[in-house]
This record gives structure tokens, C-alpha cells and sequence, in this order.
């Protein structure tokens, strides 16, 4: 059977034959996702993210505002005050959502203003932004909408990926059902199916006489009774094997559920916890598939990516995730360890996404409210309401559990760095800042896989001082530089040494060992870097400049060799 296929959905194609009889438009979210950079930031949606846009208009500042109703109106050709006022009033006028250059010096709160008074939607838009560029993108979304088929219900792909990831952190075989018992997704499995799986499958629902079955032993009245994992032991005598399985519920309406079979190996320790957070991620995509509207996850990840960097409304953010503004938060960041797995983009690529999805079912499973989403190369976790002064704690430990079950059971070398807790979800991107700051220093090698900033906090200044001296090329000792060009050009190992020498706060015997060479060797190349740079290695001031300058220069990490018995002083 083609595993591509998928089951016929009659709540969802309901949901599409009204979609069709609605005046045709795109929903903010997707104007959003498709504009990308040129939006400098939601500034305010009081109505949320699910506003129609019928269409685009241009205002400009000598024309007399019109009737708007449900259009996205760009206001170009005025700045301050006066942009401030055609805004309101093209609000006034039922504009669905309005779009500004946003000026340095422009004050958010009058355009929150606007918004909350009116209800329209207020964008801000990059001053560099050609309003052009900006009213053909948009219209191409609007036209996109107009004629594009409703997308397959509840996004069943991301279903999949989630079904696979379960699969990996159980050690067993996933099935997703709806709460009509049909299979909405599966994993994928070399392992041996029993009849039950086997006949789900190849019917896209579980058979009439497994399931009065389980209704007999009393497993779907458990998975309706709450948020517990159901163990169903083996039945070898109808071929059932060992199962574990969890109610997909929203409040006291069970959506669906996930069954997971033993295969040829026992299934994980951990099978239950995992269990735990797939439930909650997938409560989502089943309550949209249900309803006809998608669940545009990448929206999601796009509008935690934006906030991150501060060009999102922390109003508009904590409301569309249902937290308080002022709940305690932080950032855990993810990297994919650049050596981990095999070469290429492509395979990256698919690394990060099993990465991410291993990670949204572990948030998940600490906190409803989590959030994830990927920029670039990282992954970055929103872990809101942590208690302040212990959340750290509790992310590392979270964290440890993530880079431990991607090491274990996906093959991927992950490490993670801790954000610290701020007071409130307006202040995140200052914890995602530090986690990035934190995730520097863990990329670049060393034995630890999970840090914050107090485990690391010396090697972060240290980056960020040399992150100084590098924009400051004139803060620079030609005679650091002589040796550092000397070395380059005869292959002579003296700035290896030197450095090895300083890291040993001056320790020759313990900087000799960890060269691997023998005393009498590093002091005679110690004066001949001496010789040939005019440094004084016996000038404390001198010793501290070579040394920050040359890491700067060779892009060495700081040496950590210990100091021995024979003191820091060289010996002559």
C-alpha cells in the first residue's frame, strides 16, 4: 500500500465546503509568514492572528481615507504624527490591518494605541523597505489565497514527523488514531506488526473485533478519563502484543489518541514520558484538522522567532500562546554538533528537523505553553511560567534529558545553553541573547553538552573581550602581530608555545607537558619568540596583552592547563 496516501476526512471537507461559501482572502498569519523580513514586527493584534485580509490599498498622505472593510491599508508618503492619524482613521474606515514605516524614533505606544481603540491589526515596516516591493508581495499572498485549494487536513506530514520522533523515543511502532479510531499517521518500522497494527493500517482503522476488544478490557474508558498512559499487556493467543497507549485530549474531549506496539526489543524506559509530550503536541494539529483550518506550525515558529528578536508585540505574543506577559521565562538554544553525522545540506537539514521535533515533544511534556522554533542553524526553546530563581535548574536538567535521548536514540550530538530566567515574556530575547552567548562557547569544543552562563560565565567574557579587540583593529601590539606573521611564514611553532606558556600562567613544566616537549625544548623557544618579537615575557602587562591578542589572532580557544609544583615564574 502506498504509505503516501491518505484516509478521507468527512469533518474536514465539510469545513472546506464552508470555507468555500466565506468571501475568499489570506488570514493575517499567512500575510505574516509570506512577508518574512520586510515586517519589522507585529505590533498589535487585538483580535488575534486569524484576521481575513480581502484585499491591499494604498493610502497615501494627500488622499482622503475610504472605506477599508477587511483590507490591509499601506499608509506611505508621511512619517510621525500625521501617518499616526491616517492609520486611525483608515482603522475608523474598517481596515482589517494597517502598515507604517516604523522610524527609530516612533512611539509604540501610539500605535498600540490605534490598535486597541480600533481593533485593527498594526504593522510596522522597515524603514529600507520599498512600499512597492511591500504592496506586490502582499498582493500575491491575497491572490494566492483566493485560488488556492484548502490544504490537506490538519497538516498530516507534521503528523508523521511527530509519529517517527515517538517512535524513536519509545523504541517502538506509532500509530495516531482520531477519536473515530481511524489512522491518521503512522511510523514507519522494520520490525515485525502484529495483526492489530497490520490490519489498522492496510484499513486505515482499527478492525471491529480488536476494538470491542479493547472496549471489553477497558482501555478506551481509561483514555477518556484522563492524562495517564494506558499500559494493554501482551495477548498472545490473538496475536496482540504489548502496548501503550494515551488519550489526545483537549480540557475533558478526548481528539484522538497514540498506540504504541512493542516491536523486537522491549520499549524504552522512557516510553511513557515521551508518550506524555507527543499527546500534547499533536492536541493542536487534531483540533485544526478537525475544524478545517491548518494549523500552520511554521507560523508559530516564525512568530517565536520574531519575538526572540525583539520585532514582535509582547502583548500580542503572551495572548496568542494564553500566558500572562509578566510570567517568569527563559531560552534554551540547540546546535547540531558540526561534526555530528554525515556531510551536505541536505542531510543538516534533516538532522535539525529530527532535532526539533525531538525537542517539541520533550517541551511539550514539561510545559503546555512551550514553544519551538529554528533560526538558521539553531534551535531555541521558550519554556514559559518557570518558577524565576529555580527555572535555570529545571531547563538544564530538561535540557540534559533532550541532548542525552538525541545522543541515544536519534545518533545526533546536541548541545544546549541555558538562557537565565527573566520576569516576564517581554524581556525573552535578553534570554535567548545569553543562551547564544553560552552556545558559542560549547560549539567550539570542549567535553560539555549542556551549560548556562555561571558553568561558562569566564570563556564568555573572554569571547566577548575578544569580540572587542577584534572591532578595534587600531587596540593592536605590533609586536605580537611581528610574531604571529613570523610563525605563519617559518612553520616555527613559537606562538603554539607561547600560548601553551600563558594558559600555564607561566608554569613551563605544565605548559611543556601538554606540548608534549621537554622543558629545556619550550624555554628555548620562549626566547626565541622574545628574539624575534621584542616581547618580555617576564612583564606581567605584556604577558596579559600577547596573550588575549594571540588568541584573537590564531582564533585559539584559551589554553586550561593546570599548574604544576614548580610555581607560574619561567625558569631562565
Amino acid at each position: 500500500m502506498d504509505e503516501t496516501a491518505r484516509p478521507a476526512d468527512p469533518v474536514h471537507d465539510a469545513g472546506a465546503a464552508d470555507d468555500k461559501a466565506r468571501p475568499s482572502g489570506a488570514r493575517l498569519r499567512q500575510l505574516l509568514l509570506a512577508l518574512g523580513d520586510p515586517v519589522i514586527g507585529l505590533v498589535a493584534a487585538p483580535e488575534g492572528l486569524d484576521v481575513a485580509i480581502n484585499d491591499v490599498v494604498i493610502l497615501d498622505a494627500d488622499d482622503e481615507p475610504d472605506s477599508y472593510d477587511g483590507d490591509l491599508v499601506l499608509i506611505i508618503g508621511s512619517r510621525g504624527r500625521r501617518v499616526h492619524r491616517l492609520a486611525r482613521a483608515a482603522a475608523a474606515r474598517g481596515a482589517a490591518a494597517v502598515a507604517v514605516k516604523m522610524d527609530h524614533g516612533d512611539d509604540l505606544a501610539d500605535l498600540r494605541a490605534i490598535a486597541a481603540d480600533t481593533g485593527a491589526v498594526v504593522l510596522g515596516v522597515r524603514p529600507e523597505m520599498r512600499w512597492a516591493q511591500l504592496d506586490s508581495m502582499a498582493r500575491g499572498v491575497v491572490a494566492d489565497a483566493r485560488v488556492a485549494v484548502v490544504p490537506e487536513a490538519g497538516r498530516p506530514a507534521d503528523l508523521y514527523a511527530l509519529a517517527q520522533t515517538v517512535a524513536a523515543l519509545t523504541g517502538g511502532i506509532v500509530s495516531i488514531e482520531d477519536n473515530a479510531n481511524r489512522v491518521v499517521a503512522y511510523s514507519r518500522s522494520d520490525d515485525e506488526v502484529d495483526e492489530l497494527r497490520r490490519r489498522s493500517i492496510l484499513g486505515w482503522q482499527g478492525p471491529a473485533e480488536y476494538l470491542a476488544l479493547l472496549k471489553r478490557w477497558g482501555v478506551y474508558e481509561r483514555l477518556r478519563a484522563g492524562d495517564d498512559v494506558v499500559h494493554i499487556d501482551e495477548r498472545p493467543e490473538r496475536g496482540i502484543r504489548r502496548r501503550l497507549a494515551i488519550g489526545i485530549r483537549v480540557d475533558e474531549q478526548l481528539l484522538g489518541s497514540i498506540w504504541v506496539q512493542e516491536g523486537d526489543k522491549p520499549l524504552a524506559e522512557e516510553a511513557d514520558k515521551a508518550l506524555l509530550g507527543a499527546a500534547r503536541a499533536a492536541a493542536l494539529q487534531l483540533v485544526r484538522r478537525r475544524t478545517g483550518i491548518s494549523p500552520d506550525l511554521e507560523f508559530e515558529q516564525s512568530l517565536l522567532s520574531r519575538m526572540l528578536n525583539g520585532h514582535v508585540d509582547p502583548r500580542t505574543f503572551a495572548d496568542h500562546i494564553g500566558a500572562g506577559l509578566d510570567e517568569p521565562a527563559l531560552v534554551t538554544a540547540f546546535a547540531l554538533n558540526a561534526g555530528s553525522g554525515d556531510a551536505g545540506r541536505p542531510a543538516f537539514e534533516l538532522r535539525r528537523a529530527t532535532m526539533t521535533s525531538l525537542i517539541s515533544v520533550h517541551a511539550a511534556a514539561y510545559r503546555r505553553r512551550s514553544l519551538v522554533t529554528s533560526v538558521d542553524t539553531r534551535v531555541y526553546m521558550l519554556l514559559p511560567g518557570l518558577p524565576e530563581r529555580s527555572g535555570e535548574n529545571l531547563a538544564a536538567g530538561l535540557a540534559s534529558e533532550i541532548v542525552r535521548a538525541a545522543g541515544q536514540r536519534l545518533q545526533l550530538d546536541v548541545c544546549a545553553a541555558v538562557g537565565s530566567a527573566v520576569p516576564g515574556l517581554d524581556a525573552i530575547a535578553d534570554s535567548k541573547t545569553e543562551a547564544d552567548r553560552v552556545l558559542d562557547i560549547l560549539v567550539r569544543g570542549g567535553e560539555r553538552r549542556v551549560a548556562t552562563m555561571d558553568d561558562v560565565r569566564s570563556q564568555v567574557l573572554l569571547s566577548d573581550a575578544l569580540g572587542l579587540l577584534q572591532q578595534h583593529p587600531r587596540i593592536r601590539d605590533p609586536r605580537v602581530t611581528a610574531l604571529a606573521d613570523y610563525d605563519a611564514e617559518h612553520d616555527s611553532g613559537l606562538v603554539r608555545s607561547v600560548l601553551a606558556y600563558l594558559g600555564a600562567l607561566g608554569n613551563v613544566r605544565s605548559a611543556a607537558a601538554s606540548l608534549h616537549v621537554h622543558p629545556n625544548t619550550l624555554r628555548y623557544r620562549l626566547k626565541r619568540a622574545e628574539a624575534v618579537s621584542g616581547i618580555d615575557l617576564d612583564d606581567g602587562h605584556q604577558c596579559l596583552f600577547s596573550h588575549l591578542q594571540l588568541l584573537l589572532e590564531t582564533g585559539s580557544p584559551p589554553a586550561r592547563t593546570a599548574t604544576g609544583p614548580d610555581g607560574g615564574a619561567r625558569a631562565s
